[in-house]
């Protein structure tokens, strides 16, 4: 029997916009915010871009305090006030989910803003893992104004929504360079 790979969600830098996306989905483009550096073939802790290439989705985590469960495929996680992710080249769980307090260099995925509300952990820098070759790649939600993010691929709550409706088992982004 031939398994049918999912089509990747195609991410491409918006023309005259270095920090912003269009992203081809089967019913039309959707616009998203990139990396403060633009797309970058080669990925640096703290550099701002957001990594070319395949980017596989590994888990998704939502904010069950905050919104209803979203539709997916995929198995979703409630964040809780332990987690946290870290983000030190240095430590042994680099580009981990971690249980908070941890560490010198370790991010709260229970944000006071509406940014981590729905996460799409995707697959940069986890299998291997590099020091240095960045961390904490996640789709989130937008700032208002489609600001840019540290690296990371965000969405409004609609769009996302949108992403996850789509999404399938061994889905992935595919940023384009």
């Amino acid at each position: 029997m031939d398994v049918k790979r999912p089509k990747p969600i195609i991410v491409r830098r918006a023309p005259g916009r270095p920090t912003e996306a269009r992203v081809q989905l089967a019913h039309g483009v959707r616009r998203a915010a990139l990396g403060r550096g633009g797309i970058k073939a080669l990925k640096r802790e703290g550099d701002g871009g957001t990594p070319t290439g395949p980017l596989p989705v590994r888990r998704i985590f939502y904010r069950a305090d905050r919104l209803v469960r979203p539709r997916t495929a995929f198995p979703l996680r409630a964040i809780g006030p332990r987690d946290g992710w870290c983000d030190d080249p240095s430590d042994r769980n680099y580009n981990r989910h971690v249980c908070i307090p941890y560490g010198q260099s370790t991010e709260s995925m229970m944000r006071d803003d509406a940014l981590y509300d729905i996460v799409l952990v995707l697959g940069h820098n986890d299998r291997p893992r590099a020091r240095g070759r960045g961390s904490a790649i996640f789709s989130h939600l937008a700032r208002p104004g489609y600001t840019p993010t540290e690296g990371c691929i965000a969405f409004t709550l609609r769009d996302l929504r949108a992403v996850l409706s789509e999404l399938r088992p061994g889905g992935r982004f595919l940023v384009m360079p």
